[in-house]
């Protein structure tokens, strides 16, 4: 299936069906039973490769070559260490005995293992021949007769399900129907940090995923759509597809802050990859050690101040005023200041670093010497232009021309000299925007500076100016709506010869420089021809909380296409007014929700409100409650709580330095619930919510 076409519906399989066949221990199911020893051999291999790695000796020529070995063959056992409550695959394809397909059966699973003969008991998920897995469908089938799933409970086999996609039978699945195995993976009560979605990767989401390591791809995804997940999965693919390449440039995900990065990083683990490295933007650029204004933390954010900086760095080149005079033997070498300034012009202009450019001008002068020196009849080799250029009179004129500079150094004195900031910002930054760039009251020194968060921005931006920036081979940039332009070069500079995966949702941006178009992102990345891919369909948020929420977009993001939740079971949505008693209303939500369901329940609050509730939450018995967790609301991206309690919306939505922002944080807020979602609320609702959900979505979650 073509990327571009329409998917199917994510739970449907094609064909028509009762319900999935059941336990492994009935002693009728021998199809069943079968499967399930087909899974302990596999258990039994896995155990086998894992032995046999760990009795190989690392030998190897030198000290430094056997450590690089012996840590190879630690991480290759590490990655055969069985998870009990995990099965080793998830499903199965048989293939056609056609002339271009050889018929075959293969066991799709996170990991590749085989027996002692080197044949494939299971496929890892990312080789080629698990793709049609993914994307076979009735009309373009890729030689599959056979797709089978797996359902699993605690690392048993429980169920499975099929698709003959050549020749439908009565007992397959439902042309249009819904799976079930496809449905329970989806809707399993969360516990821990986010798990991979290996077995339930949608053909559009794959897509995606095996996307060619050159191509930069950002994807739009509004919420559950499993963008993130989509994201991390490609992360691991291009490391399976590309592993030689990508073991020597790196790959890094870059998150929005500790407590994102907490909950996705037991994904790429869980599929074998565990030297990709996890940050965020602050941490690439620097700690922070002070706060500012939202105003001139904004300003600080514009695309304007890349053509300050460069300007302010490139102006402390100097002109030529004086000749060279470079004494040797009893000779005396004379460039005149118009040479000179003929090769600092060209040096400038050059497209170089600042740095790379300083190295050069004691070279440059010396042949511009030596060039002299062979107008006279002398024949100077290169151990004389050498010389030149270490000598003292052109190591001290070049400095004199081309010093040195430090990006602290550089940002101290735009910020704290009002002349200097308005030579640099002359034509680009008006007389307001300089006077708020400028410090009040300067420190003594850049050392005794306090930068803020966008300050280290700008100090990443100058370094780079001074010498390039070392660049990975792929990032995956998630939450990238929130980054400003400068945060994006940030970001952008160091996938200058790699590519990236850029993952957001424009409705979620709820910073005040959140991007307004996805192309503009990508220009300030530096991947303007990258291709966007929008996902639409939910398979994380029901539809009773996914469309509640969806209310906001006319406000947030009217260009986007509205999300289409796409599980049979739409969820709970229940609207509590607390009529004056906010948090006894709230705290017994939360007792409600624990009581109604398994999994895991989320309560989010405005950061102000968060200590009162944590109080009236350990008041009611629930503070060491282990499944509950008290969220404030600017934390609460990217997480996902099986029930989620949202504590007066009004407040959190107020919190924000503007309407727009603030409903761009409640729509993130709204859309954490993977299977109920109440509202709690004294103040009133914001008008596109305030009207009550159908009575349909009001009751308990049915289980």
């Amino acid at each position: 299936m073509s990327k571009h076409a329409h998917p199917p519906d994510p739970t449907a399989v094609t064909a028509a069906s009762p319900q999935p066949r059941t336990s492994p221990q009935s002693t009728t199911d021998h199809e069943l039973a079968r499967e399930q020893q087909r899974l302990l051999t596999a258990r039994a291999e896995m155990a086998r490769m894992r032995e046999h790695t760990l009795g190989l000796q690392a030998q190897a020529g030198d000290k430094i070559a056997g450590e690089q070995l012996a840590g190879t063959l630690w991480r290759r056992a590490q990655s055969l260490v069985d998870d009990p409550d995990n099965a080793l695959f998830f499903g199965r394809i048989d293939t056609a005995d056609l002339p271009e397909h050889q018929g075959e059966r293969h066991y799709i699973g996170r990991r590749h293992i085989s027996d002692a003969d080197g044949e494939p008991v299971v496929v890892d998920w990312r080789a080629d021949v698990s793709t049609p897995f993914y994307r076979a469908s009735p009309q373009e089938p890729m030689g599959v007769t056979l797709r089978r799933r797996f359902g699993v409970d605690r690392g048993q086999l429980t169920a499975y399900e099929d698709e003959h996609l050549v020749s439908p039978q009565a007992q397959d699945v439902a042309d249009h129907g819904h799976s079930q195995i496809l449905a329970q993976e989806i809707e399993r009560p969360r516990s821990g940090p986010m798990r991979d979605i290996v077995a339930t990767i949608q053909p559009e989401q794959d897509a995606i995923v095996r996307a060619d390591v050159t191509a930069t791809i950002c994807v739009q995804g509004a919420p559950g759509t499993g963008k993130t997940a989509v994201g991390l999965h490609r992360a691991a693919w291009l490391l399976y597809a590309f592993r030689d390449r990508l073991a020597r440039t790196g790959v890094l995900v870059i998150g929005p802050n500790r407590a994102f990065l907490d909950h996705v990083s037991a994904v790429l683990p869980a599929l074998g990859e565990i030297e990709v490295g996890h940050t965020t933007v602050e941490e690439l650029t620097g700690a922070p050690r002070a706060t500012e204004p939202v105003a001139s933390a904004g300003l600080k954010g514009d695309a304007r101040l890349a053509q300050v900086l460069h300007r302010a760095v490139w102006s402390s080149v100097r002109r030529a005023t004086e000749a060279l005079v470079v004494p040797r033997g009893s000779r005396r070498w004379r460039v005149p200041e118009y040479d000179v300034q003929e090769i600092l012009d060209e040096l400038t202009s050059r497209g170089v670093r600042y740095g790379a450019a300083k190295e050069m001008l004691p070279r440059r002068l010396a042949h511009a010497v030596l060039v002299r020196m062979e107008r006279t009849g002398d024949t100077p080799d290169d151990r004389v232009q050498d010389a030149v250029a270490r000598s003292t009179p052109v190591k001290g004129y070049s400095k004199a021309l081309w010093p040195a500079l430090d990006p602290a150094a550089v940002l101290f004195g735009l910020w704290s000299d009002a002349t200097l900031l308005a030579e640099a910002a002359d034509g680009i930054l008006t007389a307001e925007e300089q006077r708020t760039l400028l410090w009040d009251k300067a420190p003594r020194s850049k050392g005794a500076a306090r930068w803020t968060a966008a300050d280290t921005v700008l100090l990443d931006e100058i370094a780079d100016l001074l010498e390039r920036t070392a660049s990975l081979g792929h990032i995956i940039l998630d939450e990238a709506q929130d980054l400003s332009p400068m945060q994006l070069r940030a970001v952008g500079r160091r996938a200058s010869t790699g590519s990236l995966t850029v993952l957001g949702d424009l409705a979620q941006g709820t910073t005040s420089w959140a991007t307004r178009s996805w192309r503009e992102s990508l220009e300030h990345l530096g991947k303007a021809d990258a291709h966007v891919e929008e996902l639409t369909r939910g398979f994380r948020v029901p539809a009773a909380v996914l469309e509640y929420a969806a209310r906001l977009l006319p406000q947030i993001a009217p260009d986007l296409a509205l999300p289409e939740s796409v599980r049979s079971n739409r969820g709970r949505l229940e609207l509590l007014p607390a009529k004056g008693q906010l948090l006894t209303v709230a705290s017994a939500a939360v007792g409600s929700a624990l009581a109604g369901a398994p999994g895991t329940v989320g309560v989010i609050v405005a950061d102000a409100d968060l200590d009162a509730l944590a109080e009236a939450l350990a008041s009611a018995g629930l503070g060491a409650e282990p499944r509950v967790q008290l969220i404030p609301a600017t934390l609460a991206k990217g997480l996902e709580f099986d029930q989620v309690v949202v504590v007066e919306p009004a407040a959190i939505a107020g919190a924000e330095p503007d309407e727009r922002t603030g409903l761009r944080r409640l729509y993130v807020v709204l859309t954490r619930a993977v299977s109920g979602l109440t509202v709690v609320h004294d103040q009133p609702l914001p008008a596109a919510l305030a009207d009550a959900p159908p009575p349909s979505t009001a009751g308990r979650l049915a289980r």
